[in-house]
This record gives C-alpha cells, structure tokens and sequence, in this order.
C-alpha cells in the first residue's frame, strides 16, 4: 500500500548537518535566522522557550519535542529569558556540547538541537505540505531518535551518510504522525489520521495519472461532496484539488530532474492527456516551463556549485498553521 507521508519525507532527501548537546544555566538566550534551514530540538531535562517569527512562544519541558521545516528567524531561550533582549554566547566544551549562561550559575537545562538539510530541489514544493512546525509531547522515541542521529554524526564510520539520511527519515515521520491527533493543526499528517480522508489521499497518490474529480474523491472517502471537501481542506488546509495539483507538480519535478522520460511522457505520468497542457499548469505552479527547469537540474547536477543542497526557498505555497499534540 502506498504511504502518502513516508513519499514526501522521501522525496524531501533529508541530511544530517549538525546536532549538539546543550547545557543551559537561566537566564539566557541565543537568536538564530537561518534562511530555509530544518530545525529540531528535544528538552532532555528541564525546559526552554522557543519562539518562531510569526507565532507566539512555545514553551518546552523534559521530553518535549520541536520540528521546524523551514526555519528562518528562532529564539531559543530559558524559560525566564534575560531582560531587554539581551542574547548569551555559547561556550564550546568539546565532542558537540556547549555551555549557555553565566557560568557561575548551575545548569538547570539540557536539550539537544540540530539542523538537517533537505537535498531535494523540490524541497519548497514539499515543504508546502508540511506544518510550518511541530510540537510533540511525552514521545521518549523521538529523543532516542535524536541521540542516534547525534552520535551518528559523530563518527566517521562506513555508510554514515546513509544510515543519517534514513535516520532523519524515520524521525521526521514520527515526529509528523505522532503530532496527528484531531486536535492537531492541518497538514498531511492531521488528513491521514483521519480513516476518510486517508483512503482519498492515498488513491490520489497510488492513481496520480488519473483524473480524479472531487465527486470521485467523496465517494472514495465514503462521504458527500460538499462534506468531503469541507473536511479535506479543514484538516490537511489545502482544497484537494489544489493537493493532487501540488503532489503531481513534485513529481514531475522530481522526473524531470532525474530525466524520466520526455515532457509529454512525464505529462502522462503525472496525469495530463497532452504535453501542451501540462506545460501551462508547470509554468502556472512552478514558474519556469518543464523544459528549462529540466536543462537547469541538468547542468546544476554537473556543476554541484551551481546549487546549494543546505538551504532552499521554502516559502510555503498556502497558509498552514502549526501543528501541536
């Protein structure tokens, strides 16, 4: 069976950068703006505050865990900060652990943070379907997850590099599905949690060359037309039409780039009846004909400079809220 989110985490190509222990000692802050960069941090013991441009200040304690898709202004702080907007400098103690504070304070904070890289050029397309950021809490696997990933990137053992990007693959959908509850925010995630909505989601991704209609869609989720596109687009915040046009649109890309075939093959693949037609809908949604986007990937994969894997403009295509459990 097809799995929607295990695809786009997937075709997101996610790497590891860097992870760090910190040790933190109240009051302190640090700022980080870091255009389009994966975030993650997981409080080991006592608590911090985060706050993400546009979104009011999450408070985090022993156990909980923050993702951030496409980080671009944080401040990460004691849960009392230090008055006036005053910033901290952390002090390097060796094998990717720092001090944060006055050191003749005692440290009453630890946590683990990082950022990984997301090598996909689609990145942006696929981020769109994401939260703009997750918050989960009491799930221990997740800073399992995290440690491994840590002392990973620590060593220089053989397949380092696979065993990272699969790693982050199973943490980033773990982090996704454990925050899908109900009450969550809307996303992919929050849509699959929900047993209708999922069977139209994942036909949409096993039949992405068919021309599914909102009226074939409700009757595969078993409910009415106008029930069925209320729901989809309240819980995954996107109409669906406008998702299959978003899913199809990354798989093009990702065909183009890895020279599947011709346009007009790759149109039918992603479900067009001629290449003319898929053309208008790639230049609408992508910005640039299929065609110069693939002589463009092509270029950029001989000359790797051209492109930079560790940061992307992930502007999201429509509005998604945070998602929290």
């Amino acid at each position: 069976m097809i799995d929607p989110l295990a695809e786009v985490v997937t075709l997101l190509q996610p790497g590891a950068r860097y992870s760090k222990l910190v040790h933190g000692a109240s009051p302190w802050r640090i700022r980080r703006s870091d255009t389009g960069q994966p975030l993650y941090c997981v409080v080991l013991d006592g608590g911090c505050r985060v706050t993400i441009d546009g979104h009011e200040p999450i408070e985090l304690l022993s156990g909980d865990f923050v993702l951030v898709p496409t980080a671009y202004g944080v401040s990460i702080s004691s849960l009392v900060p230090p008055p006036d907007d005053e910033t901290s400098t952390p002090v390097a103690l060796g094998h990717g652990e720092f001090r944060i504070g006055a050191p003749e304070n005692p440290i009453d904070s630890r946590m683990m943070a990082g950022h990984c890289s997301f090598g996909s050029p689609d990145a942006a397309l696929l981020v769109s379907l994401l939260p703009q950021f997750v918050h989960v809490r009491g799930e221990p696997q997740l800073a399992t997850l995290v440690d491994l990933v840590r002392e990973e990137s620590r060593e220089q053992r053989p397949a380092r590099e696979v065993v990272l990007s699969r790693l982050l693959e199973v943490l980033l959908i773990e982090a996704l599905r454990s925050a899908a509850g109900t009450n969550a925010s809307p996303g992919l995630a929050r849509g699959l949690a929900d047993g209708r909505l999922a069977a139209a989601i994942r036909v949409m991704h096993e039949r992405p060359t068919h021309a599914w209609t909102v009226a074939e869609l409700a009757k595969e989720a078993a409910l009415s037309r106008s029930t069925f596109f209320e729901r989809f687009s309240r819980a995954v915040g996107v109409a669906p039409m406008e998702y299959l046009l978003t899913w199809r649109m990354a798989l093009a890309k990702d065909l183009l780039r890895r020279n599947e075939g011709r346009v007009a093959e790759i149109a039918q693949r992603v479900g067009y009846s001629s290449a003319s037609t898929f053309s208008v809908a790639f230049t609408r949604h992508v910005g640039q004909p299929p065609t110069q986007y693939a002589r463009e990937q092509a270029v950029a994969s001989v000359s790797p400079e051209i492109r930079s894997d560790v940061s992307y403009d992930a502007t999201p295509m429509s509005p998604l809220s945070p998602m929290t459990t």
